[in-house]
């Protein structure tokens, strides 16, 4: 079967770094799903998989975490699909991702895909909606107010993925105060058409900004890039007894300034329940077929920014770098072999 993958980490001007491949086509065996993938979309943690992940025998490394396709063989022990299946999954980290013509994965993290939307905008769906709903229903809590806050959350890197997720479900299910962080006028206007009742610039002193809205200190942040760089600002503008998520990586991150406030600081990884088969592994099965009701209801649309064409390894490398260059916003999506 036709594939995508490296045996080396290059940078991604280089045309090792993401080649094409030719490997032999997999067989669904136990939960899992043998699906025909359709459509692919790039997230952040392809480039920093790609950047990091080598095995040390030379075996060539799949990436792509998201994926919209048809069941064309299932396990023994499969239950919930069944051979053409229409789903739309995130896949688990630990295994070859979508990058290639057919791909395993487990039912229970799998979602059948939105009726009202194509392939390429399904694609770009479930990694960062499953990530954006863990964080504001799981990790943060949103519908537990904050004694005294503001009900207000603040999303920092609204235009990104998650961030352009995150706006649509805090706006719909929750009776917060959205307010994001763009520092472009496109990106801006991106924010603000998805829902978000306020826009400030991440580029700037955020405390300031917030104090300035008039709402008072918000009991949320959901910091999704540049935590560390924020992270001063955050304990600022938070409220006491605030809560704080995040998803990036920092190197370092000092979070002692927040305990005179007790803030409490929640990481949230999307891969958590497959990697570690925690028993509500099928929680995000679930919660994907509840984001495709959301969608044909209308309640929230697809946040495909970009279709780059084709599933190949010219076109995975021109999506990358978009990725690397920390200009892209809402989601980045490749369909057909």
């Amino acid at each position: 079967m036709r594939a995508i993958g490296y045996t080396k980490s290059f940078p991604i001007d280089d045309p090792q770094s993401l080649v094409d491949l030719d490997l032999p086509k997999p067989e669904a065996a136990g939960r899992d799903l043998l699906v025909e993938v359709k459509a692919v979309s790039v997230n952040p943690v392809d480039t920093k998989i790609r950047q990091r992940r080598e095995d040390p025998d030379g075996k060539p490394q799949v990436l792509g975490w998201d994926a919209s396709g048809v069941v064309v063989a299932v396990g023994a022990d499969v239950t919930g699909f069944k051979v053409g299946d229409e789903v739309f999954y995130a896949g688990a980290i630990d295994r070859p991702g979508t990058n290639s013509e057919y791909h395993l994965v487990d039912e229970r993290i799998v979602g059948h895909k939105p009726h009202s939307l194509d392939w390429a905008q399904a694609a770009a769906f479930p990694l960062t909606s499953v990530t954006a709903w863990e964080t504001l229903f799981d990790r943060l809590d949103v519908r537990k107010p904050v004694p005294g806050a503001a009900n207000a959350i603040l999303i920092i890197g609204g235009a990104g993925g998650v961030g352009s997720i995150t706006i649509q479900l805090a706006r719909q299910l929750t009776d917060l105060t959205v307010i994001a962080t763009a520092s472009r006028e496109e990106t801006r206007g991106w924010v603000e058409d998805l829902g978000a009742h306020h826009v400030i610039d991440h580029r700037k002193p955020l405390a300031a900004q917030v104090e300035a809205l008039g709402l008072g200190a918000p009991g949320f942040v959901f910091s999704t890039t540049h935590t560390d760089e924020h992270i001063a600002e955050i304990g600022e503008l938070l409220s006491p007894q605030g809560r704080l998520a995040l998803i990036d990586d920092p190197k370092t991150l000092d979070i002692v300034p927040l305990k005179q406030k007790s803030i409490s600081v929640h990481w949230e990884l999307m891969y958590t329940r497959s990697l570690f088969q925690t028993v509500d592994m099928g929680e995000q099965g679930k919660l994907l077929d509840e984001v495709a009701r959301l969608v044909d209801a209308g309640t929230i649309r697809t946040t495909l920014a970009e279709n780059f064409g084709r599933i190949d390894a010219a076109n995975l490398r021109r999506a990358h770098e978009r990725i690397e260059s920390h200009t892209a916003k809402g989601k980045i999506v490749l369909e057909g072999f």
